[in-house]
């Protein structure tokens, strides 16, 4: 029996893979590893196991034990901590003849670190807001000069390994923005940017040894819990909605190439649009699914399931394009504790009374 260990199962980006993979019609064995027991046992793996954090010493041997003891097929990560350390020691994974499907770790270490990313798509000429690294209090001082909009704001984030919008927070105040970046020992990791609009769109695409197997767009509309972050970010979709647009297309396209000559495995290119209504890539999410991926499964495109045919069978799929093959205007609309749902905006519509 083939058998696929998905990290950080439990959790929502791990778990949308894991949901997506159990319809596979070869029906591999789904196994699960965590580092959190009481989102672990929340998973639909078929098996599950506890591992350290990746960033402790304990990871590796734990991992390694796990691998000696299922002897999986193939493993796939699900979050930028567990991707960038797992992709050090990839080789003592391989050895345990288990696939991976991850891009060199130059193109990793990349796109896990903002800054990083944000460098290669300004020497790739991609339309980018300008970013200043804040080292210290000049650097501060010299992005409330020079990136500030109409409204006196700047854009400040980690360039450090984390999503949900890690540290992000808008600002006009600089006596704020220091004592924002004092209490996040920001200093040298946060980076200033300038401010982009609310409107944001995400193309996933899986590449296989340089060439495009599959792209999807995907805009956003909301986060759930938004009004409780600082930022109005949280990296959890509210509501997603397909889309395609020639112009995203050809931006993540650009952006993907800016950081690998040839790209391999899962590039989600996040997007936010400017106030002249061009979309700037502002990270790509390397190695992973975004957290709503079992919206695509739902609607007919199972990209987990491309990934791992790739990956164990060099089995490529038949589509119709590569390019969004799912149809526009399909929603999938999220909440705490309550099952997300596939729609159209016609049947949405419909179940909603107005007087």
């Amino acid at each position: 029996m083939t058998k696929i260990l998905i990290a950080g199962a439990g959790g929502a980006p791990s778990e949308g893979v894991i949901n997506s993979l159990l319809k596979s019609k070869k029906h591999e064995t789904i196994i699960g590893m965590g580092s959190e027991p009481t989102d672990l046992v929340l998973s639909h793996a078929q098996k599950k196991y506890y591992v350290p954090y990746a960033n402790t010493p304990e990871y590796k041997n734990a991992l390694l034990k796990i691998l000696r003891t299922e002897k999986p097929d193939l493993i796939h990560f699900q979050n930028d901590l567990e991707i960038f350390h797992a992709s050090l020691i990839r080789e003592d994974i391989q050895a345990q003849g288990v696939k991976i499907f991850m891009p060199p770790h130059e193109v990793i270490d990349t796109c896990v670190h903002k800054y990083k990313t944000y460098l290669k798509f300004k020497a790739a000429g991609i339309k980018v807001p300008e970013n200043i690294m804040i080292n210290d209090e000049s650097d501060l001082k010299k992005a409330f000069a020079q990136l500030r909009d109409a409204d006196g704001k700047i854009w400040l984030r980690a360039a450090s390994i984390g999503g949900g919008g890690k540290g992000a927070i808008p600002t006009n105040d600089y006596q704020m923005a220091k004592c924002w970046l004092d209490r996040f020992n920001g200093w040298g990791d946060f980076v200033a940017a300038q401010m982009l609009t609310s409107k944001t769109v995400t193309w996933l695409s899986i590449w296989y040894e340089g060439d495009l197997v599959v792209a999807q767009t995907r805009r956003r509309t909301g986060w759930i819990h938004g009004n409780r972050s600082v930022s109005g970010v949280t990296g959890v979709t509210k509501v997603g909605q397909t889309a395609s647009d020639d112009t995203v297309n050809q931006i993540a396209i650009a952006s993907v190439k800016a950081v690998s000559d040839k790209p391999h495995g899962i590039f989600g290119v996040d997007m936010a649009y400017d106030e002249n209504g061009i979309p700037n890539p502002t990270e790509i999410n390397i190695s992973r699914f975004f957290t709503t991926i079992l919206f695509f499964t739902q609607a007919g495109l199972n990209m987990p399931e491309i990934f791992k045919d790739l990956a164990l069978y060099k089995e490529f799929p038949k589509l119709e394009k590569k390019i969004n093959p799912l149809p526009d205007n399909l929603f999938w609309l999220r909440g705490m504790d309550t099952p997300p749902r596939l729609m159209t905006s016609e049947e949405i519509e419909k179940e909603v009374v107005v007087l």
